[in-house]
């Protein structure tokens, strides 16, 4: 069964209006796309039954006798916030229309006599719409649950280390500032849907890093675009399977339309994580094209974060591969070369040519990592492993990249408790 199908099933659908035959009509209608059904003569007669029955959308008659649509309407917006509104009116009810829409906050008007097929799909617009905000609704609630179990696990690692040193203190500070693990796991709910998807992420990450790195961007700017790259999808999120798995270059009109809100989306969803405040940029703006014929803003050229123009490129390449974008998969050289054929029309070609001495420079050297003491630490440096201490506890993820300011903190935390912390950096990047 496809998606509109589940949730045409799914939904319930109130008519009120006091001429039956209306009401029969609409019922038939509805009924027959598979939607769950109930009518009502008036307006008082709907709020009974809206007591008892959970509604999703309501259609309303304007011109009833005792409580017309606007004041029904009123009503749903008042006790039912989240219940959609259409209002059934005339051509020339131009002033009920406004007091519908002044005071019912109605999603559509539709006129009598009414066009059947132009009916269902407004009815299906707004149950889409219905359903994205309160998917948004959701995710909003999950993150903020996230934050509020951070902040108190943070609270009382705050009290620990108010007994301890300075440089213990500064040791757990960093762990309560750290997302890392967190984003992780959030980039991961887009994989676990399974097919092309599965290590995705991780792949565009580790590639973006390579290349803000090639690029000369400093540490904070590349943990920011390995950020981007484990959360570019999560956008994607509310999409339905068909469309998750459908080439971007067989995607129709009203398909196009919703993958191309997924930036957007990604961008609301990190809203209210400060820290990732630069990171919900460039995945707003991970679709622009250097030439400026991308979304969704149309920028064009250095008005486009270098961060996006970094992760377009690592994320193509890998999609390519993938046959996300179109309807075959590539070879990886084959993809390579597509990528740098488009450098200055769909990519910065500074970024391209970063992107080609990636590929070119590190693809015979070996993949390792080794132990290495505090000492020799270098900002740049990259965490293969999770760094634990003596405690049992999480002092830096793995994949984290050290700053001269971290190294700093990790020396006065091996002077002040003789730790001798040995951390396991990698040598190349190239996983």
């Amino acid at each position: 069964m496809s998606e509109d199908n589940q949730g045409a099933y799914s939904a319930k659908i109130l008519c009120v209006d006091d001429e039956p035959n209306i009401l029969a009509s609409l019922r038939r209608l509805f009924r027959g796309k598979g939607f769950h059904v109930l009518t009502a003569p008036g307006g008082h007669e709907g709020l009974e039954l809206m007591e008892k029955e959970d509604v999703d959308l309501v259609i309303s008659d304007m011109r009833m006798p005792i409580m017309d649509g606007a004041c029904f309407l009123e009503h749903v917006r008042a006790r039912w916030p989240d219940t959609v509104r259409l209002l059934l009116t005339g051509y020339s009810d131009v002033q009920s229309i406004i007091d519908a829409i002044n005071r019912g906050e109605i999603y559509r008007y539709i006129t009598k006599p009414w066009d059947d097929n132009d009916i269902v799909l407004v009815v299906r617009q707004a149950l889409e719409r219905k359903a994205l905000e309160q998917e948004k609704q959701r995710l909003e609630a999950l993150t903020h649950k996230q934050n509020e179990e951070l902040k108190n696990l943070n609270a009382s690692l705050e009290a620990k280390v108010e007994q301890r040193t300075v440089a213990l203190r500064q040791a757990n500070d960093k762990l309560k500032n750290n997302f890392l693990t967190s984003i992780k796991v959030f980039s991961n709910v887009i994989e676990m849907r399974g097919g092309k998807l599965v290590g995705h992420s991780r792949r565009v990450a580790d590639l973006a890093r390579r290349i803000a790195q090639t690029l000369g961007m400093d540490t904070k700017e590349q943990q920011e675009i390995f950020v981007a790259g484990l959360l570019a999808d999560i956008g994607k999120i509310g999409f339905s399977d068909e469309l998750l798995n459908m080439p971007v270059i067989a995607m129709n009109g009203e398909q196009l339309g919703h993958f191309h809100k997924h930036t957007v989306r990604a961008e609301q969803l990190l809203m209210p994580l400060e820290d990732l405040q630069h990171t919900a940029k460039i995945l707003r703006s991970q679709h622009e094209r250097f030439d400026g014929t991308g979304f969704p803003d149309g920028l064009k050229g250095a008005d486009i974060p270098l961060g996006s123009r970094v992760l377009a490129i690592a994320s193509d390449y890998d999609n390519l591969q993938l046959g996300v974008l179109v309807q075959r998969r590539m070879p990886a050289e084959e993809a390579q070369k597509m990528i740098l054929r488009s450098a200055g029309s769909r990519y910065d070609e500074k970024v391209a040519a970063a992107f080609k001495l990636v590929l070119t420079g590190t693809s015979d050297e070996p993949v390792e990592d080794q132990e290495i003491a505090v000492v020799d630490l270098r900002p740049g440096m990259v965490l293969s492993t999770d760094l634990i201490s003596r405690d049992g506890l999480l002092l830096l993820p793995a994949d984290h990249v050290l700053s001269e300011r971290m190294i700093e903190k990790m020396m006065r935390y091996d002077e002040s408790y003789g730790a001798r912390l040995i951390l396991r950096i990698r040598t190349n990047r190239g996983k």
